[in-house]
């Protein structure tokens, strides 16, 4: 599912327009990535955890080429679901 698929779904669960639907979904894009930079994670009790981490210098391959390129250090994020999300997904199909 992409990102319209969902503010589609989320503007009918919510009962609002996908124009409203879509403005929450920016700005909660946008502050989360704030937060993350900020605090360096963000916590949503039962979720899970967004954790900013620093992903170091290394050496890859251009894959056309062939050759080797040096891939710059580069902020990145780690999720690790909630507990209440785990036994969501887990949960027995009745």
């Amino acid at each position: 599912m992409n990102k319209t698929e969902f503010t589609k779904k989320l503007a009918s669960r919510l009962s609002v327009s996908v124009k409203e639907a879509q403005q929450f979904m920016n700005v909660y894009q946008e502050m989360l990535g704030e937060v993350i930079l900020d605090e360096g994670n963000m916590v949503c009790q039962g979720f899970g955890t967004f954790s900013l981490w620093q992903q170091t210098e290394r050496m890859g391959r251009n894959p056309k080429t062939g050759t080797e390129v040096l891939i710059s250090a580069r902020n990145s994020i780690k999720f690790k679901p909630g507990k209440e999300l785990l036994d969501f997904l887990n949960r027995e199909k009745k």
